[in-house]
């Protein structure tokens, strides 16, 4: 690889503030700067002058067309190429892009998923440049974020949510830092999202259906080596992977990502990607470049990144933690404890507001990581479970049982580790321990949320979770900013937050059983296994007041949420069941009955050389793959039985509760018949590379 300098290719194709500050007037960097900071409204002059600038940037650097860049409720980004040509009177052609083309797009409403919002034949949608996130250059083309609605105002995107969730939060923040006396012009939340995924060869993943069609292996044995020997996590990257992480940063840093640590996961084949923090709405749109110059970059080094949550069972799935955290526009981070937390009442009420969020809307931030993939990842051994708590750790814990009794907080002690090796440094061991089995862990300054799943937009938990601590803050800003005597109120709104939602508190193992039982039967929480189970919470009542008096949804914008993430749960089984169907009838039925032919005349010649010839071997593999291969038969049947009738069900609820009863269960039964089989077959008859081959060929 040449030797790069890293400033200079940093954020070389963005048209960031460095660009802006350089090119355009100090009139219109100021008005640009004034809408990006304090949600001002941008003019439409300034708009032009943004746009001329931008297009002649664009064009410097070998950009052709532009594009209005998106997110529709597809999970994936969405853009339409249009040429900065235009005709000339002269014959030829001029490069234009102007203000108007700048502010608003008109793409077709009606093909994206919509829930209703939109008929066929109401195809007219708009997309809005969302001035803060930097336009960039993709493919030789401008690609310019914005937000996506239809003809009648409706959100059909991830983007518009999440900034209306942004802007209600810092609307309470703001309210509360003035009771503390603190003027700030804004709020915002950061994030940094950790990126799972795994890679694998190309031509392997080109000989699996399921992978093509589905991201998941929908079939396949068990290795004899999996992840048992720990010895992949953190381990020596290999070469090939070595070379695809350093072309991925670079295709990063050039599109100002901050791509900042990598590493070997648990799992064979499986790797991370961790930026640094950015602005949610900048991270989200970030996150979703992230995941796709991942895949394109993997084709250049003949190998597939597969961003599905559970790629391969009997090994770790994907996830993608979600590191969450608020500041000020004067750079405060209001999660920080400080060096006293304990005396840091402005840290105390915010961390308050996060867990009352926590609590009141623990539905909403299980269904915004509810998907098919991620049903399959949450509650396995190396995810958090379904249900959701709060991981504080002892300091946080102990302090806030102090208040709880209003007794005195004692103080953590230093601890200082001593390795026994006089030249290694010794240095103070953390007052408190991580949860890797925590859904939403307090990790010193920020909360990391780690239910995501590794295919997930981050947009969509970032805008529940905003929304969740703007109501708690409401009501935290409502109380206090009529109060009389403030200190004494404070006190004892914390300690009662604390005293009501302390069930939502848990340090302890969330894999064991017991947690289960005392979290359900003992605490109330709740414990949405499913998408199924999930997604319906969204019209709950109490959810539906908050996140439409915070202006994050209308009634009808949630209603077609709720449809479309069923509907999509739905379809994306009822793909997997077909592509079962396809395979166990044109491939591995097939492939058993040639090895059972085989078999049987290699056993019947044997036999016929000598009676003292007991083919023992062949007998019982024979007898157990018959038996296998007509059970198989049997399973597809019901299992082809049961995806028709889906096309009988009156709505999508009751569809998707018939995916999970009735669907997922044939296809775990067939598979398991299906991997028996694997383990008696021939291997030059199996029809489709192993386990093994797929995820150790890389290395």
């Amino acid at each position: 690889m040449e030797k790069q300098n890293i400033p200079e290719l940093f954020g070389s194709l963005v048209f960031d503030d460095r660009v802006m500050r350089a090119r355009l007037s100090a009139d219109v960097y100021q008005s640009l700067r004034k809408t990006i900071d304090e949600n001002a409204r941008l003019k439409e002059s300034d708009a032009e002058a943004v746009a001329r600038e931008m297009r002649s940037w664009a064009i410097e650097h070998g950009a052709t067309h532009f594009t209005h860049w998106f997110q529709p409720l597809t999970g994936v980004t969405a853009e339409k190429h249009d040429s900065f040509i235009s005709p000339s009177p002269d014959g030829g052609v001029i490069m234009e892009f102007s203000g108007k083309e700048l502010i608003k797009g008109e793409p077709d409403a009606s093909s994206f998923p919509s829930g209703g919002l939109r008929a066929t034949f109401e195809a007219r949608g708009y997309t809005a440049w969302d001035p803060t996130s930097y336009a960039f250059i993709k493919d030789h083309t401008l690609c310019i974020p914005t937000a996506f609605c239809s003809y009648s105002g409706e959100a059909l995107d991830k983007k518009t949510p999440l900034l209306r969730s942004m802007q209600a939060l810092n609307i309470q923040a703001v309210r509360i830092l003035k009771l503390f006396g603190k003027e700030v012009k804004n709020v915002r939340t950061s994030v940094g999202p950790e990126q799972e995924y795994f890679l694998i060869d190309r031509e392997m993943f080109e000989k699996r259906p399921d992978l093509i069609y589905t991201g998941r292996t929908l079939f396949g044995a068990m290795p004899p080596k999996g992840q048992e020997l720990d010895d992949h996590y953190f381990g020596v990257i290999k070469p090939r992977v070595l070379a695809f992480m350093e072309d991925l940063n670079t295709e990063l840093w050039k599109l100002g990502i901050l791509a900042k640590t990598e590493h070997n996961e648990v799992a064979p084949a499986q790797h991370e990607l961790a930026p640094i923090y950015s602005t949610t709405n900048v991270a989200t749109d970030n996150n979703q470049l992230t995941m796709e110059i991942m895949q394109k970059v993997a084709r250049k080094h003949g190998l597939v990144c597969l961003l599905h949550e559970k790629p391969f069972a009997g090994v770790n799935g994907s996830g993608k933690h979600n590191n969450w955290s608020m500041a000020t526009d004067t750079g405060v981070n209001l999660l920080s404890p400080g060096e006293t937390p304990y005396e840091n009442a402005q840290f105390l009420l915010f961390l308050c507001a996060v867990i009352q969020a926590v609590d009141d809307y623990q539905d909403l931030l299980r269904l915004a990581v509810a998907t098919a993939g991620n049903d399959h990842r949450l509650g396995a051994n190396e995810a958090p479970p379904a249900i959701i708590s709060v991981f504080l750790g002892e300091e946080l814990t102990a302090i806030l049982d102090a208040i709880k009794t209003d007794s005195p907080y004692e103080g953590t002690e230093k601890v200082i580790m001593k390795l026994g090796v006089n030249t290694l440094p010794r240095f103070s061991r953390d007052t408190t321990d991580r949860n890797r089995t925590s859904p939403f862990a307090f990790t010193g300054n920020k909360f990391e949320f780690r239910s995501l799943g590794s295919s997930n937009s981050i947009a969509c938990c970032n805008m529940m979770l905003n929304a969740a601590v703007a109501e708690s803050l409401k009501q935290y800003a409502d109380r206090l900013e009529k109060a009389e005597d403030f200190e004494a109120d404070l006190h004892a709104l914390i300690k009662e937050v604390i005293q009501k939602h302390e069930r939502i508190l848990f340090n302890g193992n969330g894999y064991g059983e017991e947690w289960v039982k005392e979290a359900t039967e003992i605490r109330g929480l709740s414990n949405l296994k499913t998408t199924a189970d999930a997604m319906p919470h969204l019209l709950d009542e109490k959810n539906k007041e908050m996140l439409k008096a915070h202006k994050v949804f209308t009634e009808s914008e949630l209603q077609s949420r709720c449809e479309i993430m069923l509907e999509n749960y739905c379809k994306t089984v009822n793909i997997e069941g077909q592509t079962m169907v396809d395979m166990v009838r044109k491939n591995y039925l097939p492939a058993i009955e040639s090895y059972l032919f085989n078999l049987a005349q290699a056993t019947s010649l044997m036999r016929s050389v000598s009676d003292k010839v007991k083919c023992n071997y062949e007998i019982s593999t024979l007898e157990r793959l018959s038996e296998l291969t007509d059970e198989i038969l049997e399973r597809v049947e019901a299992l082809e039985a049961v995806l028709e009738e889906l096309k009988g069900y009156p709505d999508i609820r009751r569809t998707s509760e018939a995916v999970r009863d009735d669907v997922l269960p044939k296809m775990e039964a067939l598979r398991a018949s299906v991997d028996e089989a694997e383990m008696l077959t021939g291997e030059q008859y199996w029809p489709f590379p192993s386990y093994g081959k797929l995820l150790f060929s890389v290395y």
